[in-house]
Parts: structure tokens; C-alpha cells; sequence
């Protein structure tokens, strides 16, 4: 454990700031928006957006969970420039016909994250030397910038380093599929073409930054009752995104509690007639609903595959690359 220190000891020595900040988990997840706002809509079930009853359904033989991690501290300065660790994880658990969840896939990396300018060749050496990796973080604008810029850039490069991982374990996931088998994806598929073009890959997508509807369609749609969900509405282009059919689903009851409690919105692969997929779909995965996941504080709306997955990689984390930060509270001598 030590060797993995040395790194960290010999850049206080160089000069850098000691440091000890975890920055706010609330934002940490998805790091960017989570869909862009110039996606175009149409529907493609229903002349008018509805809302339709879903029943329970049993889910096929074979299903694929896909999620990823992401954490990451701040430990020194540059000057103003943040120095960050990192570590990204990502995994694929599949479950079988005896109802059991075994890993299928799983890739994880260890980062230092960085301004470009922070990272010269001796301390590269030395990150490399701890079997870590280095990142560099391209900023935009004369060096340095804002200490919140700069930590905002540095988040963005862990998402991007997550998201990365997700997306080539999902490639692997969907090319191994058999042929009654299905993928369900924490997130996005519109962001990977691969997933997003594959007839038995689905997105779960449980927060809800952007919206694609509006007017009385969004009213229905943030309201639709429990075990019930919408028309499927087709969203088109976008930043990035693959075109793909969509619908809000809601796990639990939202009366009494947040407009968005137990409320999901599923994407899937366009394709003609989506009306005859999206019961079945739809049943199956209000199935995987599961008051076990209940202290994760988003099981109103996290399927308990998705959240055994999320409990596999928190288990496989290094216990000794993001130690618990020292206290904040100042040092008095005594």
C-alpha cells in the first residue's frame, strides 16, 4: 500500500497543497446533462399521448444488467489547479434461468486527474510508477482557470472516463447476447449507437433533467398513476444521440411524496409498431421493482438488478485509493 503513496508524498514535497475534498456525490452520477434539449419528438403510439395500465409480467430467460461508478477526491493544488484521484468501474451481471446474478463483464481504472500544465513528465513517471494512470484535463481559456472550473472540467473528465467504460462493456454485452436475451442499461442508450440500434437493449433513465414533452403531454406524462405508463413518443437527433423510442414508466406511487417518485422514462431501439413491444417490456420491468434496494435513497426508482450491480463494483473499489477525508474543522494544537 505504501508504493501507492509514494506518488502522492512526493508531490507535497515538490510544493503542492495538501488537500482533502470529496466533492458533492449529488452531482457526481451523471456529470452532464442528461439528455440535450434540441432532440426533436414525435409520437409513434396514440394519435394523443396516454396513459395505459401495465401489469406485472414475468421477465425473459435471460437478462444482462449494466452499470458503472464513479468516485473521485481532490487531493492537492497546484497553485489554484485542482490534482484529483479517481476511480471508474463498470460491470455487466447476468441472470439466468435459475434466477441468480453472476458477473459477466467487468473493467475498472484508477486515475489522477489533472490540469495539463500539472502534469509535466516527473510526476507522470511517478503516477505511472504507482500503477495509476494519468489523465490530463484540456481547459479552454488562458491557465489558470477558477478553481470552480477547473473542478468542474475535472468532473466532466471522470464521467466521460465512466461513461467510457459503460459503453465498451455494453458493445461486448449486446455482441454476446443470445437470441432471446435482453440488455438493461442504467442510463442512456441514445449515446451509444451500438446500444441504442440493438431490437433487445433497453435504457433506464431514472432522473429527469430534460424534458421532451411539454404542455398538457408533460402534465400526463409527470403525473401517470403507478404501474401504468405512457404512449411511446420517438426522439430524434440531439447532441450525440441516436434516434430511439421512449416512454415514462412508474414504479410506485408518486400522491403524497415528489412528482418524480417511482417515475422512470425507458428507451429502447426504434422500430415500426413499438405499441406491440412496450407492454411486455413494460411488465417485465415493473416486475424487477424491489423494496430490498430500499436503503439506496433512489429505490422508488432503481430496479434491484441495477442496485445489485452498483453493490458488486462498490465491493471491488480499492479501499485505499479514496481514504475517508480529514476533518474540516481547523487544527488547534491541543
Amino acid at each position: 500500500m505504501s508504493g501507492r503513496r509514494d506518488w502522492l508524498t512526493a508531490l507535497y514535497a515538490a510544493g503542492i497543497t495538501p488537500a482533502s475534498f470529496l466533492p458533492d456525490a449529488s452531482v457526481g452520477r451523471l456529470g452532464e446533462p442528461e439528455d440535450e434539449p434540441q432532440a426533436g419528438v414525435e409520437l409513434v403510439e396514440d394519435g394523443e399521448l396516454r396513459v395505459h395500465p401495465v401489469a406485472p409480467q414475468p421477465p425473459p430467460a435471460a437478462v444482462g444488467f449494466l452499470d458503472g461508478i464513479q468516485q473521485w477526491k481532490v487531493v492537492g493544488y497546484d497553485g489554484v489547479r485542482p490534482i484529483a484521484v479517481a476511480y471508474v468501474a463498470a460491470a455487466v451481471r447476468r441472470r439466468g434461468p435459475d434466477g441468480r446474478l453472476r458477473t459477466a463483464f467487468w473493467e475498472a481504472r484508477e486515475l489522477v486527474v489533472a490540469p495539463a500544465e500539472t502534469l509535466d513528465e516527473p510526476r507522470r513517471r511517478a503516477i505511472a510508477a504507482a500503477g495509476l494512470e494519468a489523465v490530463s484535463v484540456e481547459t479552454e481559456g488562458p491557465p489558470p482557470l477558477q478553481p470552480v472550473q477547473a473542478l468542474e472540467a475535472l468532473r466532466r473528465e471522470v464521467h466521460r472516463a465512466r461513461q467510457a467504460l459503460e459503453r465498451e462493456l455494453g458493445r461486448q454485452a449486446v455482441e454476446r447476447l443470445g437470441d432471446a436475451e435482453w440488455l438493461v442499461v442504467d442510463g442512456q442508450l441514445a449515446v451509444s449507437a451500438v446500444l441504442a440500434r440493438h431490437p433487445r437493449a433497453l435504457g433506464v433513465i431514472k432522473s429527469h433533467g430534460a424534458q421532451f414533452l411539454e404542455g398538457r403531454h408533460l402534465e400526463r406524462a409527470l403525473t401517470v398513476p403507478a404501474a401504468h405508463r405512457t404512449s411511446v413518443f420517438r426522439v430524434h437527433g440531439g447532441h450525440g444521440r441516436t434516434e430511439v423510442d421512449s416512454w415514462y414508466l412508474r414504479l410506485w406511487p408518486w400522491e403524497g411524496r415528489d412528482l418524480f417518485y417511482g417515475l422512470i422514462r425507458i428507451e429502447m431501439a426504434a422500430a415500426p409498431n413499438p405499441g406491440t413491444r412496450v407492454p411486455g417490456v413494460s411488465g417485465w420491468l415493473l416486475a424487477e421493482r424491489a423494496t430490498l434496494a430500499a436503503p439506496d435513497a433512489r429505490f422508488d426508482r432503481l430496479l434491484y438488478p441495477i442496485h445489485d450491480v452498483e453493490t458488486y463494483l462498490r465491493s471491488r473499489a480499492p479501499g485505499d485509493l479514496l481514504a475517508s477525508p480529514a476533518s474540516r474543522l481547523p487544527r488547534t494544537g491541543t
